[in-house]
Order: structure tokens, then sequence, then C-alpha cells
């Protein structure tokens, strides 16, 4: 081993607490509910229901109007990001991501205020809302490093801006945009806030066919065989994204960064494109707190003063303040057990990549550890209730099983921003402090850990927003004395009264307020972190 880098035992040490965490609290629960669904005569009943097919024919039909939807309105923000140097990027940069961290719930509300109906077009709007910021950024990561004199010369050739994009740009950007499509994809194949808002009762997709059946039905063979469908057909995009993330990976190696300059010509149109994109993603967000201060005696702030109550006639058995604070110390607790795992993790990972242990190792570890960000929070939250039972103190009745069900959400996202950056430390900073007889390990407390500072509390920053925000799992979790504020917000929309629905826009924009202030803190997080890299 050489000097200053942990060896594979230590390496394979620092794997153990987040593969532990990852065995007891996600592979055992889906597992469990693998077995249920195929126990007895659950899976061939809901394969031979019409019912069913219906179910998967709408998952798979609005996830994918709803990608193509993304797909299309992110391509011009992303030419505005890669290629362009303008005044307001940064704004547009952090304007697009506050959709994509938004609570489902927050996201369902406000286009519930401006579709009052739902229905179809609702939910693939929202869907989609969600999700412009994938397809802008990872599509911006790529369309930056396009050789633009491949481009230049088909232009001398008499080739036009279209021809040019679709003959010379667009192959190099294929892997990219087939990458984020199938990763949107997902996203909305296992939208649950969004379709059980917006849905109405009328429309359901597997993700909230399996909630309604496990809560009102209580068919729980039948549920688990939904969530047997649902985990085969998540694991069959996984696939397709992984082959498609190789291909990117090879493209992102054609050339470096391109330097952004003001657009000329016909470019302006695609900038005007963008910032029309933009500017409808800021019309939910306006909606919603308009709504919030609109009562039926005119503006006010009624819904907000409300807070401080149960509901329209006792709806809830916590105030919307209790239900605040439940929020916030779950995101807390969610949030540090996230950072010790993910950071445990990503030291793992890169350790081993050092070592000569085998690239497959290397893989596969990466590949398990993001494999709750595959799985639908409500199937893991299901696998819970039939399985933690068998642990000491019967964790189902435990408020603290909420922020373990978060943390579970947020460990993969913590180590996705944190492993780039310590991959990214010139090794010769970590070979100049083993030469003057710093140990393994306090090379890593002192060179690694540092450096990766501004990356460590950007992580912290967008998991604590996605654990405040987390709906699907807590909805089934969370018990009515200590539900978090997501979820008393599902109730509050539930229940009749004009007090509850205000009780739920204020809310709901109290939470879009948090997680735009942290969109920020993240932003200006990144500037710093590019500008010493």
């Amino acid at each position: 081993m050489a000097h200053g880098r942990p060896g594979l035992t230590g390496a394979l040490l620092a794997a153990l607490p987040p593969l532990g965490f990852l065995v007891v609290f996600f592979l055992w629960p889906v597992a469990a509910i693998i077995r249920l669904g195929l126990l007895g005569d659950g899976v061939g009943a809901v394969l031979a229901s019409a019912d069913t097919w219906g179910l998967v024919g709408f998952t798979v039909g609005q996830a994918a109007a709803a990608t193509a939807v993304a797909v299309v309105a992110g391509l011009p923000v992303a030419f505005l990001l890669a290629r362009t140097s303008l005044r307001g990027n940064g704004f547009i940069r952090a304007a697009v991501l506050v959709p994509f961290v938004l609570p489902t719930v927050v996201v369902g509300l406000a286009f519930r205020s401006l579709l009052p109906e739902g229905g179809v077009v609702a939910i693939v709007l929202a869907n989609a809302f969600f999700n412009v910021a994938v397809v802008a950024r990872s599509v911006a990561g790529v369309w930056s490093h396009v050789d633009r004199r491949a481009e230049d010369a088909a232009r001398v050739l008499g080739a036009s801006r279209l021809r040019t994009f679709l003959s010379v740009t667009l192959p190099v950007l294929r892997p990219a945009i087939g990458s984020a499509a199938s990763v949107v994809f997902l996203f909305c194949a296992t939208s649950f806030g969004v379709v059980l808002l917006l849905g109405g009762g009328e429309y359901s997709t597997l993700e909230t066919e399996i909630y309604l059946r496990t809560v009102q039905l209580l068919d729980l063979p039948g549920a688990a065989a939904l969530s047997l469908l649902q985990v085969a057909a998540v694991f069959a995009v996984l696939v397709i994204g992984a082959v498609t993330r190789r291909r990117q990976a090879a493209a992102r190696m054609r050339g470096t960064a391109e330097t952004a300059r003001r657009p000329v010509g016909g470019e302006w149109a695609v900038v005007a494109v963008a910032y029309a994109v933009v500017a409808l993603l800021l019309v939910p967000i306006a909606a919603l707190v308009v709504r919030s201060l609109s009562t039926v005696d005119g503006w006010g702030l009624a819904g907000y003063r409300a807070l401080a109550g149960t509901g329209y006639r006792g709806s809830l058995q916590v105030s919307g303040w209790e239900a605040a604070e439940n929020s916030l110390r779950a995101a807390t607790d969610a949030t540090l057990l996230a950072l010790v795992l993910g950071v445990l993790a990503s030291v793992a990972l890169v350790s081993l990549a050092r070592t000569k242990a085998r690239p497959g190792l290397v893989d596969a570890l990466d590949t398990a550890f993001m494999l709750p960000l595959g799985v639908s929070a409500v199937t893991v939250g299901f696998g819970y209730l039939i399985t933690l039972d068998a642990l000491p103190g019967d964790l189902r009745t435990s408020a603290t099983l909420v922020p373990l069900a978060q943390a579970l959400v947020v460990t993969p996202l913590v180590i996705r921003m944190l492993l780039p950056v310590l991959r990214s430390i010139d090794d010769r900073l970590r070979q100049a402090a083993a030469t003057l007889g710093a140990s393994p390990w306090r090379v890593w407390r002192e060179i690694d850990i540092p450096l990766a500072g501004r990356s460590l509390l950007a992580a912290a920053a967008f998991g604590y927003v996605v654990a405040l925000g987390e709906f699907g799992a807590t909805s089934f979790l969370a018990r009515p004395d200590s539900a978090t504020l997501p979820v008393v917000i599902g109730r509050l929309v539930a229940r009749p009264g004009e007090l509850n629905n205000q009780m739920a826009y204020a809310a709901c924009t109290l939470l879009m307020l948090v997680t735009i202030a942290v969109v920020a803190l993240i932003e200006r997080l990144r500037v710093a972190s590019v500008g010493e890299f």
C-alpha cells in the first residue's frame, strides 16, 4: 500500500456502515415486498387484471408525455447555460433548480391553484415542471464541451444553423439527452404527491395505487404485487439509463469546455425561448404565493395565522407550527445521518479506486449506493410496515423511522455531489502530505475533506431541503401526532373547509421559501467552489 493512501481493508471498513444501513433499511424491505408479491396468487391475479394494465398504460403514458415536454423545454435552457455569457445566467441556473427540489405536495398544490380541476394535462405539466432542471443541467454539461470548430466548419460549407445543429451538435448531445430523459421518465413514472393531488381520485398510477391499496383497502398482497411490477419496470429504466450514461461519459471526453460568448444571429431566438421557459416555471410559484394570501374576505394572512391551530373542526392532531417543528427536526436528523453515511461511502469508493481493487467492485458498490434513487419511496415505506417489527423496539411505531427513511433518500444525493469533487483533487497534494509523514487517515482529514468542504456544505443544504419536503415514504410512516408539514398539507387538502385550504397553501408557501433560500445558498457555494478549483 502506498503511504498516505488507505488500503483495501480501510476502504472496505469505511464502506461497512453505509452498506449495513442499505441492507437493513432498503434491501430487506424491498426483498420482503418482492416475496409478499410472489406468494399465493397475488401476482397472477394482478397481471391478469385489465385494471392493472390500465394503470400501467396511464403510468407510462403520462411519464412519456411529461418527459417529452421536459426535454423540449429544457434544451433551450441548456443552450443558454452552456453557450452564452449573459448577465442573469446565475439567476437562470438557480431558478431552474428551484422546481426540482420543491416538495411534491407544493408543486401539486401550485398547479391545483392554476388548474383547479386537475386531470391529465395538469399531471403532465406538473411532472414536466419538476424535471426541466434535469434536462437543462445534464445536457448543458455536455454541450459546453462540444467543439465549436466542427459547427463553424459546417456553417462555412453552407449548412444552416438548424442543419448544423441536427447534423453536428445533436449526435454529440444525444447520449446526454437520452440519459436525462431516462432519469426524467423514472421520476415521472414514480411521481406520487403530484398524481395524488391532481388526479382527483379519477387518475392513478402504480405509485398512488400502491398507497391506496395499502392505506384504504388494506390489500397488502395486491399492493405488493403492484410494487413488484413497479420494481421490475424501474430496473429496466435504470439499465437503459446506465447505458446512456456510459455513452455520455465518452462524449464528455471529446473536448474541454468551450468559452461562452454573447449570442449571435438566430441564437437570440433560442435565448428568447429559454427565457420564456424560465418565466413559465415561475408562474406556478407566483400563483401559490398569491393563493396563500387570497381569502374569501379579500387579501390577508388568515392561512398563516391558522397554522397555530389544527384546522377546520380539528382536522389535525398537531398544529401547523408543530408539524413544521417535526419537519425541521426530522430533516436535521436525516441530513446528519446522510452526511455521515455519504462521506464514508465516498471515501470508500475513492479509496478503492486508488487501490488494486477490481473496477467491477467499485462499480458494484457505486450502483448499490444509488439503488434507493431507483425505487419509489412509497414502495420502501410499504416495505417498512411489513418488516421492521422484527427489529428490537418495533421501529414501525417510532418517530425515528421518518428520518431513517429520509436519510435513505438523501444519502445517494450526498454521494453524487461529493464523489466527483474528491476524485478531482490533485493526487500530488496527498503524496506531499504522505512524504511529510502524514498517516492515510490524516491525509483524508487534512487534505480531502477541507478541499471538498464547500461541496459538503452544498450537499448538506441540498439533502436538507429534499428531506424537508419528502412525502412518499413519510406519508406511510409519520404518526398522526408527529406528522411532518408535507403530510399535514396532504391531509388538509383532503379535508373540507376553506380554512384547511388556506392553511395548506400557507404551509406550502413557507416550504417553498425555505427551498428557494437553500437553492440560493447552493448556487453561492457552487460558484465559490468553481473559483477555488
